[in-house]
């Protein structure tokens, strides 16, 4: 069957909204009717999109994690060709940690950390969208300039998940695992006290 442009729009709408009233509400008080208002659809639409509330649940966080890895993933794309490699780390750094503290990042955390007892098959999602996927990725930009003389990082997959905890440790702490906004020069200050310590362990002279 193919699906056309318009069906997967909607699929798309249902889903963000979706995710929007579980992330407001939680699984147990939500429902499909206050899901197809939020998507501006109507109720069945839902039901012909998705059969029932856990399989909405399911694809709703799916979705929602696969655009938060991919918005990671992107993040990481000045370190294929840095120039200035201490100024590429402070931006990607500082990018990742807005992805980290945006709305939909803390929400996400929020529902896995929730529900994660009632749906345990979520840490499939987890295992395939979560962070270890970005620490591989970081892993292999590393190893490259590592290959390059950049860096001397021996262990790239070590590396990168000292530098994802470098970042996202103080974050944690500072935001009050996500309960306090943390401006613009915060982040930035995170980011460059996380990059100096990296490159004091993992950078080369001449780097």
């Amino acid at each position: 069957m193919t699906i056309t442009r318009g069906q997967a729009d909607r699929r798309r709408a249902i889903l963000e909204g979706a995710f929007t009233v579980f992330a407001r509400r939680g699984y147990a008080q939500a429902c499909v009717k206050e899901v197809a208002a939020e998507a501006g659809v109507a109720k069945p639409t839902v039901y012909n999109h998705l059969n029932d509330k856990a399989t909405l649940f399911r694809q709703a966080v799916q979705a929602a994690a696969q655009t938060v890895l991919d918005e990671r993933l992107a993040a990481l794309e000045p370190l294929k060709e840095p120039g200035d490699l201490h100024a590429t780390l402070d931006d990607v750094g500082h990018r990742l940690l807005e992805l980290h503290a945006d709305d939909r990042s803390c929400a996400l955390r929020r529902l896995l950390y929730a529900e994660i007892t009632q749906f345990p098959d979520l840490i499939d999602i987890v295992l395939e969208y979560g962070p270890h996927r970005l620490t591989q990725a970081l892993a292999d930009r590393l190893a490259r300039l590592t290959l390059a003389g950049r860096l001397s990082a021996n262990d790239p997959d070590r590396a990168a998940e000292q530098f994802i905890a470098l970042l996202t440790g103080p974050l944690e702490a500072r935001s009050r695992m996500g309960t306090r906004q943390i401006d613009d020069a915060e982040l930035r200050e995170i980011a460059r006290g996380a990059v100096r310590t990296f490159l004091a362990t993992f950078g080369t002279a001449d780097g």
